[in-house]
């Protein structure tokens, strides 16, 4: 290859690709918007993983860490923070790629646009053989035989509004809403929300995590309520499948989550679909729901809505996502939350990755879309796939093994409307089964 794969995005899968890229001899360029590596992991430092160190060092990168001399492993029946996982693995992981021959890490980069050199997306001619040009903000451009995309999707939160766009008020009232797991354990945003009334919107695992949090408060402050936000008609499976989970951290946050929702501290309001962030007469806030429905007295609201992928830069590449995630086509039907809740997926890589801009790659959190419970592993396996193409190892990327942990909830989500589907039987899925070793040739799909 001529020129070297561009990945983007410095975070656990953009690294893991990295190191695979070193391993082949391939040069490889990591391009990162922020300041060091794993840079949007440091935004939820206090969060703790429900997946053990085991699953969150990808194999290559290991081997590069250990040839290094200088890396400790951790323990690897522990639990890390999101805090620890950067710490002791992605930053120490991005030095020993800069200090290779073939790699580098460049911060501070932000990419403002994909596309073929001097080709535009209506030029046909050239596009398998001609350079990418990856343009980084303030002016750089960077020739690549290959792109990775594992930007994420950390840095484009879903919005309060339940039309997908910000509700009527959500933008005026910034200062009272805040998006992601607040960390409950500093001392100046634990007096932010005790005492408080605050309104959760979201069901994920992250949403539980607030919960649990918020809980943790009333029990020092006895004034603090909390408003849980569910846009379907009931709870439904949101605390998965407790003992039943193969990951048993995210089995003991479902039933955590449950305690604290049964409290007394937690009221449950459903079929709630944020559609306007109101300011009352004394300074708080009403939410108003599309039906009219209303949530009066609110002093501050979470956002744990999940993410969507930032696509604007790839506008001049060819991009074949699915219409209703915005995930790689190929695994829609296998991730869509309203369809399927198994947590396993199918061992896919490089050729379900592929995007129809040849050596263009969507991988980690960008390759789901707004589809959540992504686990790093897959990722892992993802990018080993993908740089064996790229090296020409076909036998190598067609040979996709990969084992995911059962969590527990094998009924499907139930449509929106409808959660009794779920107790019912109905969904995609059969009876949960133990993990298996699934080892496959090449696809017979793409």
């Amino acid at each position: 290859m001529q020129h070297p794969v561009v990945i983007i995005g410095a975070g656990p899968i953009g690294l893991a690709a990295a190191a695979n890229a070193i391993e082949r001899g391939l040069d490889a360029v990591v391009l990162e918007a922020g300041a060091d590596a794993g840079a949007a992991v440091g935004e939820w430092a206090h969060v703790r993983l429900f997946s053990a160190w085991a699953e969150l060092i990808d194999p290559a990168a290991r081997r590069l860490l250990e040839a290094s001399g200088t890396w400790s492993a951790p323990d690897d029946r522990a639990y890390p923070t999101g805090g620890e996982w950067r710490e002791r693995y992605l930053v120490p992981l991005a030095r020993a790629i800069d200090a290779s021959s073939h790699g580098s890490v460049r911060f501070g980069s932000r990419v403002t646009g994909v596309g073929r050199a001097g080709r535009d997306l209506l030029v046909d001619s050239g596009r398998e053989t001609d350079a990418f040009a990856v343009h980084v903000e303030g002016g750089g451009r960077l020739l690549a035989g290959a792109v990775i995309d594992a930007s994420g999707t950390w840095t484009t939160p879903n919005p309060l509004g339940a039309d997908g766009y910000p509700a009527l008020g959500e933008r005026e009232h910034a200062s009272r809403i805040s998006y992601g797991i607040p960390d409950f354990s500093d001392p100046a945003v634990a007096a932010r929300y005790a005492g408080k009334h605050v309104a959760v919107a979201g069901r994920g695992a992250s949403a539980q995590g607030v919960l649990i949090g918020l809980a943790g408060l009333a029990r020092q402050d006895a004034a603090t309520r909390v408003s849980w936000l569910l846009r379907r008609s009931s709870v439904g499976d949101a605390f998965g499948g407790g003992d039943n989970d193969q990951l048993e951290q995210r089995g003991k946050l479902g039933q955590d989550a449950r305690s604290a929702a049964s409290s007394g501290v937690v009221r449950s309001v459903t079929r709630f679909r944020t559609d306007a962030v109101l300011e009352q007469p004394d300074g708080r806030l009403t939410l108003r729901s599309v039906d009219g429905a209303e949530v009066t007295d609110v002093d501050e609201v979470v956002v744990v809505t999940g993410f969507r992928p930032d696509v604007s830069f790839l506008s001049e590449v060819r991009l074949d996502l699915d219409p209703a995630l915005g995930s790689a086509r190929a695994l829609a039907g296998q991730i869509h939350p309203d369809h399927h809740s198994c947590g396993d997926v199918a061992p896919h890589g490089h050729r379900e990755l592929a995007q129809p801009e040849p050596g263009l790659f969507l991988v980690g959190m960008k390759s789901y879309g707004r589809a959540p419970s992504f686990l790093a592993m897959t990722g892992f396996e993802q990018v080993r796939s993908v740089v064996a193409a790229l090296a020409g190892d076909l036998e190598a990327a067609d040979r996709v093994d990969l084992v995911l942990p059962e969590t527990g909830v094998c009924n499907g989500a139930g449509v929106f409307d409808a959660p009794d589907a779920v107790a019912s039987g109905g969904g995609c899925c059969g009876t949960p089964s133990g993990p298996e070793l699934v080892s496959i040739g090449r696809p017979s799909e793409g």
